[in-house]
């Protein structure tokens, strides 16, 4: 399997964003452009207050639903905290993991992540499992290092089976809603090194993963990045707000 075999996907994460009625005209917008998903898979990480009205205007269609956040239990004394059945049970098909905003402002640690990974797996949900590097990391030339780090805790209960339910997001946190890009040679080098280690990890069912590249993804350089064949998608913050910034990066090779 190469990467122009493994089927494109492109991901919104709303964050904290938009109201409901915005919500659900958006889903509605785009679950009409997308055809029957035999070209490309698209997916909305929504706000967990929505997980259920934007669940039911997508039913019929291809377009996932996901949730932002996760926990590693099935129920109990966690306050704040959505259990993967919870999701599951309003709709949602998929999870992110792992993302930077939760790593840094929230401080979720390391040692959290293959737990929540296992859970996700556990309950049917398709994790986005997302990693990244810091600029100062960046910077001392750790990338590699840190992001190894975080392949292996994420990874620590996933069995070569399991490989093709994951997808991995890499966001290079300097680059998260700041307009900074990494370059192209960037990504390419890092999706690289994502690769390889996921075929020291899990052997062949690592080229059934898909990386996602994030990071102030936009209309005008979706095209350039999905040109790399490392790259099997695209993790969307604030162009996934609107259509109008959305759907061209849905359809970065309609021109």
């Amino acid at each position: 399997m190469t990467a122009r075999t493994r089927k494109p996907y492109i991901a919104g994460n709303w964050k904290m964003n938009l109201d409901r009625a915005k919500s659900l005209d958006l889903v509605k917008t785009v679950k009409g452009r997308i055809g029957d998903g035999s070209q490309r898979e698209v997916a909305f990480f929504v706000p967990a207050i929505y997980l259920a009205d934007v669940s039911a205007v997508a039913q019929g269609s291809p377009l996932g639903v996901g949730g932002q956040n996760v926990w590693s239990e099935d129920g109990g004394a966690f306050t704040g905290e959505i259990a993967p059945r919870m999701l599951r049970e309003v709709g949602a098909d998929r999870v992110l993991i792992g993302h930077s905003e939760r790593r840094h402002i929230f401080r979720e640690v390391e040692e959290w992540m293959g737990r929540k990974l296992r859970a996700a797996l556990d309950a049917d949900l398709q994790p986005i499992f997302c990693i990244g590097e810091t600029l100062d990391e960046r910077n001392a030339n750790r990338t590699d290092r840190v992001l190894k780090k975080q392949l292996e805790s994420g990874f620590e209960r996933v069995t070569a089976e399991d490989a093709h339910h994951i997808t991995i997001a890499y966001e290079p946190v300097w680059a998260i809603g700041t307009g900074e890009t990494a370059s192209i040679e960037q990504v390419d080098r890092v999706h690289t090194m994502i690769r390889k280690w996921l075929s020291a990890k899990v052997g062949d069912e690592a080229e059934t993963v898909r990386i996602l590249y994030g990071g102030s993804v936009k209309p005008d350089n979706a095209k350039d990045i999905m040109a790399l064949d490392s790259v099997d998608g695209l993790l969307v913050g604030g162009a996934s707000l609107q259509a109008e910034t959305f759907l061209p990066i849905i359809e970065y090779d309609a021109n």
